[in-house]
């Protein structure tokens, strides 16, 4: 992998002069102008914004919250092929070079390691920030590998494959190697999320509004749901567990299940293409990108309504908290 080259970008840093960081910030990534924000959540303003590669569309971020982690995956004209490798508090750069893993996209970390997506390639790759060296890639053979999510307990990945209609279930054998299970799923599957028991995985199908329930122990699909989503986009469950959330990008809705039930709670509308989740560790509160509004909704998971928006950058997606 030495082939890999890694080079330091310098970024650009805005600042309002005295302006400083409240206890709970939100990290943003603006897809359309390239930036990642930092937002005050208490006040909703936009305290540091740094540049990154074209086309940002998920953040991680490492356990200690001092490195954020961004896959550029390009303009339609000008495919990605980089990570952003960003010092929160020091505002700096380290741009990644991924050579032929071209179209990066979701990201997910296990021990450290950061996992990420090649979706032009058909592969999955892990980038060492300990070494700064890409150290392990496999190979999904799926279409349009497009997110990875780790198991909540680190012994899998869970990939979600569009053009293909799977999701990949990818752990080691007897062997202590790689393997992978595909199960087939419904169309277009993008946005899923482990429940937090980590029995159950759930896909949501961005071409037929309907979401697949997969039993993870015995890796097949037990149930499948008829959310009537026009084209899903992101799938999170609450930490209770008693709710998953899914953005309706082309309805412009947050769609709310009960996972008891497995029926629809509410749609909340908040606008033109809803994309990205967070849920808040409580359970309080979800902050859902509207990429179409350039805004934050702050939805509050009692009353299931919103309490107020945040300006961003243009084409807000991936988020994550930066404390």
């Amino acid at each position: 992998m030495n082939r890999h080259r890694i080079v330091l970008v310098a970024s650009i840093a805005l600042f309002a002069s005295g302006m400083a960081c409240a206890q709970a910030t939100l990290l943003v990534l603006n897809k359309e102008e390239a930036t990642l924000s930092r937002i005050d959540i208490a006040s909703g303003k936009t305290v540091a914004m740094v540049y990154t590669g074209d086309g940002p569309h998920e953040i991680e971020v490492s356990k200690d919250r001092n490195l954020a982690f961004v896959s550029n995956y390009g303009t339609p004209s000008k495919p990605g092929n980089t990570l952003s490798v960003i010092n929160i508090e020091a505002r700096r750069e380290l741009r990644v070079d991924l050579g032929a893993l071209g179209r990066p996209h979701g990201l997910t970390f296990i021990d450290n390691h950061l996992y990420f997506t090649s979706e032009a390639s058909k592969n999955i790759g892990r980038y060492d920030p300990g070494s700064g060296r890409l150290d392990w890639q496999f190979e999904t053979g799926q279409e349009g590998t497009h997110m990875v999510l780790a198991s909540r307990d680190g012994a899998r990945l869970y990939t979600s494959n569009i053009g293909s209609n799977t999701v990949g279930i990818i752990e080691h054998d007897a062997n202590g190697n790689w393997k992978q299970t595909v199960v087939k799923v419904g169309a277009g599957p993008e946005g899923l999320d482990e429940s937090p028991d980590g029995k159950e995985l759930w896909s949501a199908h961005s071409r037929d509004g309907k979401v697949s329930v997969i039993d993870v122990a015995a890796k097949k699909v037990v149930r499948t749901l008829d959310v009537q989503t026009k084209r899903s986009n992101r799938l999170k469950f609450t930490p209770d567990g008693k709710l998953v959330l899914i953005s309706d990008l082309e309805s412009g809705d947050l769609v709310i299940v009960d996972t008891q039930t497995h029926k629809q709670r509410t749609r909340i509308p908040l606008g033109r293409m809803p994309e990205g989740i967070l849920v808040a560790p409580d359970g309080t509160t979800a902050f859902v990108a509207v990429a179409g509004e350039n805004h934050i909704a702050v939805v509050d998971l009692k009353s299931l309504a919103v309490t107020k928006t945040m300006a961003t950058g243009k084409g807000p997606d991936g988020m994550a908290w930066a404390r």
